[in-house]
């Protein structure tokens, strides 16, 4: 890869970065505080929130019965999911620190805190906690297969794809074999510094 293109990545790492701090820091200063894994809404935000939770009946009545009838064959995915974090946690878990990889930290993905939103009702709060699971899940599982992929082929496609995970930018052009051997080596060192 040439020095522009790497400069480039380095900025738009760098910008994106930046981005999520700012956004973050807005939404805080607009509505809530984080105080460890407690999340406060001021007084005025929380009562108005309040006002807004629709109760189960009326929820259940003016729901769409198309989520109704579907509802067990969404939430009937838990289980693979499940399973998927427990195979993904344990491969990551025995052969990261074997491969000398940073492990990828589950808290980082997998985050609930939409429970504190006081406008949801019970049944809103459990398909949030579903959706957050299933979304943290993924990305989670995508981090570790995308350092996973680091380590033993950081070579791009041939392709255009699309949806490609954070480290794939870095990646060897498709057919780049000069000196392979010792730039995947260098992938290899670089995945133990992996901040996580």
């Amino acid at each position: 890869m040439n020095e522009n293109i790497t400069q480039l990545l380095a900025k738009m790492a760098a910008l994106e970065d930046e981005l999520r701090t700012a956004v973050h820091e807005q939404e805080s200063r607009m509505f809530f505080q984080i105080k460890g894994k407690r999340i406060e809404f001021e007084s005025s935000v929380k009562a108005a929130h309040r006002k807004l939770k629709k109760n189960f009946f009326r929820w259940l009545v003016t729901n769409r019965p198309q989520n109704l009838i579907t509802g067990p064959i969404i939430y009937s995915m838990i289980f693979p999911m499940m399973l998927f974090d427990l195979c993904v946690s344990f491969y990551q878990w025995s052969c990261f620190p074997i491969y000398g990889i940073t492990k990828v930290r589950r808290s980082d993905y997998i985050v609930f805190d939409r429970h504190h939103l006081s406008y949801l009702n019970f049944i809103e709060v459990f398909h949030c906690t579903y959706c957050e699971y299933g979304n943290g899940l993924m990305g989670y599982m995508s981090e570790i297969l995308a350092r996973t992929e680091e380590y033993f082929c950081p070579i791009k496609h041939a392709h255009k794809i699309l949806g490609t995970h954070r480290h794939y930018n870095r990646f060897l052009d498709y057919g780049d074999a000069v000196d392979y051997e010792k730039k995947l080596e260098e992938f290899r060192v670089g995945l133990g510094k992996v901040k996580s």
